[in-house]
């Protein structure tokens, strides 16, 4: 089996087989013309950004500077979505990202891992599994979420969690680990920050 056919199924691969690099440098390029665009030239990057992913809807935002180990080129983005800025994709597998969500700033979503035995590190290899994120998604600053993760519909990720196993749909789950913490219902529709009353519907 070739290292092309390994990290294609998931398994461990060496990283340094030169037939893996294909266009990464060219995908590259392009996410460093979008880091030096001017938050002005917002025609420019929706133009840049529809080349370097692999999908993109209408409506996304996305500051700069935006990091990829592959440029976005294995990123799927539904539409609606709002990325801050120093937002990092190790897009060396497939990342999905659904509807109207939100990313905070510094947030890592990491496809690629490396294997705990030292000889296998030792000899360059490394694995791949992709990152599914559902629609209306709020994850918050500075969470990393690890390779092979999935996160329901709707739900909340707090500042500075470690995501290393799925989260269900319609939660708030913070810590390190990451851990559903309760699900969101009347209290949500009562308060929209600790005591603060909310005073909207829609």
């Amino acid at each position: 089996m070739t290292n092309k056919e390994r990290k294609e199924r998931g398994l461990p691969y060496h990283y340094d087989d030169p037939a893996l690099m294909g266009n990464q440098f060219a995908y590259q390029n392009k996410l460093y013309d979008y880091n030096t665009t001017r938050p002005t030239e917002q025609d420019k990057r929706q133009k840049l950004l529809k080349e370097m992913f692999a999908e993109i809807g209408a409506g996304c935002h996305i500051e700069t500077p935006l990091n990829a180990n592959w440029g976005g080129h294995n990123v799927h983005f539904g539409s609606g979505i709002y990325c801050n800025s120093n937002v990092t994709f190790v897009d060396d597998a497939d990342i999905y990202v659904g509807d109207d969500c939100l990313i905070a700033p510094n947030v890592v979503i990491c496809t690629s891992g490396h294997p705990i035995l030292p000889i296998l590190r030792e000899h360059n290899y490394v694995y791949n599994l992709p990152v599914r994120i559902g629609k209306n998604v709020w994850i918050g600053s500075g969470v990393q979420i690890m390779p092979g993760v999935s996160i329901g519909d709707n739900s909340v990720i707090g500042a500075g969690s470690v995501v290393t196993n799925d989260v269900p749909a319609n939660v708030v789950a913070f810590g390190v680990p990451c851990r559903v913490i309760r699900e969101i219902g009347e209290k949500d529709k009562k308060y929209f920050f600790k005591d603060k009353p909310l005073d909207v519907q829609d």
